[in-house]
């Protein structure tokens, strides 16, 4: 299928929005009234004007003239290069979610209200971020009047997003391939078009962090314990002190608030557990994270939802630490170098990375959750540190820098590379597996589609009438 292969494009709506207009189950829509049927805004008595037309019906759903330009727009703005891509493309994309979406409700797929709200709300936080925490600038930027109609239309949005993605899982989710399949599948590849695969190879790494006093982390702790004595028993103001002395830049960014959701992890577990166990007004007492030292204020409850502000302060490293760090590593390093002891069992007892060091400081790919990195698609600061390596050379011992800002010193080296090869059935077995099983999944789906087209209330307008669909949207 065409459009599937060439622009299956899965638009998060935290980067991009797009209108998605809900009509009734009831309402049907005649041929000839397409062309003419819009969302119009009355003006007087006797003026109408037109604001946007209806290109397209699927279903229980509409597809507005406007949605086509604005999704385009919002594509652009979230870095997609859309020079190539038609508008037929586009239109093409929408009449697939949508009729996934008609028929998840068809089918009795259900999707919980609460869970999307809860999206909608950290979406509409990670937009503030953006705007530095004006719903005004919100709104204007997104043409809403207020933040009620936002918020509904964000949260239809994100329903028939939902029901889309659970109907298309329901229809893939028995699909299997067999070993004798995937053979096939491999076989029928003329030689000369048998995919590449690129350079992987396996990293590890040990790493040396700088160690806090005591002292230091006590002196952040008593600072704390004066901001809550300050609030609680000479009213001064929290936000003032967290604008102050708040070392959290993203706080700033949502308006100096975050919300906490129950069932929707947010934040690390040390804090979450502090703010749960507030009550409404109380300030904790001061609290570790891997980010520094804490002290929240539960500012409100709402059911489920939490409103939450904190100041966080880090204990500062001394100089004498970062030197004693990067020594440490540096004669690890050195019996590595000499042979007195393997990576793995110096990983295993020096190194201060816990994710790591029970498997003998060996990496896992975020992508794959294996050991093993494509050259080309490795992230691009671990492919400048190991880029140079031969395979089984130890690193000098580099600079770095935690999530949260704090320097460390790393040492990392590489193993089981596999050079750029065209693909072997025995070698790339699984790697053709997923291939092979892509493509039957693929099948599955415009079959699918192909039943479901005639099946299902579609009618297209004006120039999209025209399109040269891969799908029979027009059901010629």
């Amino acid at each position: 299928m065409k459009f599937s292969n060439n622009f299956r494009l899965k638009i998060v709506f935290g980067l991009s929005i797009f209108t998605l207009n809900l009509i009734s189950a009831q309402e049907v829509i005649e041929e000839e009234d397409l062309e003419v049927k819009a969302a119009v805004k009355t003006v007087d008595t006797t003026n109408a004007v037109k604001v946007d037309g209806v290109a397209a019906v699927v279903g229980d759903y509409i597809i507005l003239e406007s949605d086509i330009p604005k999704n385009r727009i919002q594509l652009e703005a979230s870095g997609y290069n859309t020079k190539d891509i038609s508008n037929c493309e586009l239109m093409g994309k929408l009449l697939e979610d949508k009729l996934y979406a008609h028929h998840a409700i068809q089918d009795s797929i259900e999707v919980s209200d609460a869970d999307i709200r809860r999206n909608v709300d950290y979406q509409i936080e990670q937009f503030l971020q953006q705007v530095n925490g004006s719903m005004e600038r919100l709104l204007e930027f997104y043409k809403k009047e207020d933040e009620k109609s936002f918020r509904d239309e964000m949260f239809e949005i994100n329903k028939a997003n939902q029901l889309a993605a659970r109907m298309q899982s329901k229809v893939v989710e028995d699909v299997e391939i067999t070993p004798e399949e995937v053979r096939a599948y491999f076989n029928n590849i003329p030689e000369d078009e048998r995919p590449v695969f690129g350079t992987t190879l396996k990293v590890a790494r040990i790493v040396s962090k700088p160690k806090v006093s005591e002292e230091e982390k006590q002196k952040v702790i008593d600072r704390l314990n004066e901001f809550k004595a300050d609030v609680e028993e000479n009213g001064a103001s929290f936000r003032s002190k967290v604008i102050l002395y708040g070392e959290d830049p993203g706080l700033k960014q949502s308006g100096y608030k975050y919300t906490l959701h129950r069932k929707q992890p947010r934040m690390v577990k040390e804090f979450r557990q502090v703010a749960f166990s507030l009550q409404e007004g109380e300030i904790s007492e001061p609290f570790e994270t891997d980010f520094g030292f804490h002290i929240i204020h539960l500012q409100k409850i709402r059911g489920q939802e939490y409103d939450v502000s904190h100041i966080l302060l880090r204990p500062k490293v001394s100089d004498e630490a970062i030197k004693e760090a990067k020594d440490r590593l540096e004669k690890i390093r050195q019996r590595i170098v000499n042979g007195d002891i393997s990576f793995a069992d110096a990983a295993l007892e020096a190194s201060d990375e816990e994710e790591t060091r029970a498997e003998g400081g060996q990496l896992i790919n975020p992508t794959t959750q294996d050991y093993n990195f494509e050259l080309t698609k490795m992230d691009t600061d671990l492919y400048t540190q190991i880029q140079n390596l031969e395979d089984g050379e130890v690193s000098l011992v580099l600079s770095d820098q935690e999530r949260t800002g704090d320097i460390k010193f790393v040492i990392l080296t590489v193993t089981d590379r596999v050079d750029e090869h065209k693909a072997d059935y025995a070698q790339d077995f699984l790697k053709i597996k997923d291939l092979a099983l892509q493509e039957k999944r693929i099948r599955a789906i415009e079959k699918w589609q192909s039943e479901k087209i005639m099946d299902t209330y579609i009618k297209i307008g004006g120039e999209y009438r025209d399109c040269d669909f891969s799908s029979n949207w027009l059901k010629k």
